[in-house]
């Protein structure tokens, strides 16, 4: 039944310490930090730290709600937060084809939301369009949206350690230095 759907939270690792990560997924430095997630959860310990992912919109990013939702709704498909993960990655490899030039122009204008799911489909292998058609799937979008005004995020990406934003903590940095934080 629809109304009895439930979003797998997109936490990876089971360690104390916890690197939370706001993120708009086709942001091109939510994208460099995605792209040092494994490495980051090898070189810490899956034993150490908890990696959770607040997906966090930006309306420059144009496409940025229907991405968000199909995430999301990938992540109330069996196999949750790894449909999720395979989904993040195929925006992350594919980026251009989920974005427009200059946030306002380019060959992505004419592209529908239909276009959109279409090609998270095909790159991940993961079949969410009637997920994303769950009709109370806001909830949870809003959720995350929630979750980043309560902690005053302004952009992406922005990371949180144990609770506090670390405003030295980039996308550009070397994933050793992120790991330094959980010593």
């Amino acid at each position: 039944m629809a109304d009895q759907w439930h979003a797998d939270p997109l936490v990876w690792g089971n360690g104390p310490r916890l690197l939370e990560i706001f993120q708009e997924p086709t942001c091109p430095f939510s994208v460099k930090t995605f792209n040092k997630l494994d490495d980051f959860l090898s070189q810490a310990g899956e034993d150490n730290v908890r990696v959770q992912i607040w997906l966090h919109s930006q309306p420059w990013h144009l496409f940025s709600g229907i991405v968000i939702r199909a995430i999301i709704a990938a992540s109330t498909l069996e196999g949750g937060k790894s449909n999720a993960y395979k989904v993040m990655a195929a925006v992350a490899e594919h980026r251009d084809e989920f974005v427009f030039e200059n946030h306002c122009s380019g060959a992505n204008r004419g592209t529908t939301p239909d276009e959109i799911l279409q090609k998270l489909e095909n790159y991940s292998g993961v079949a969410l369009t009637a997920a994303f058609e769950i009709p109370d799937l806001e909830r949870e979008t809003k959720r995350h949206a929630k979750y980043s005004r309560q902690n005053g995020i302004h952009s992406s990406p922005t990371f949180m350690v144990d609770g506090l934003i670390d405003p030295e903590m980039g996308s550009g940095d070397d994933v050793s230095e992120w790991v330094k934080r959980f010593r």
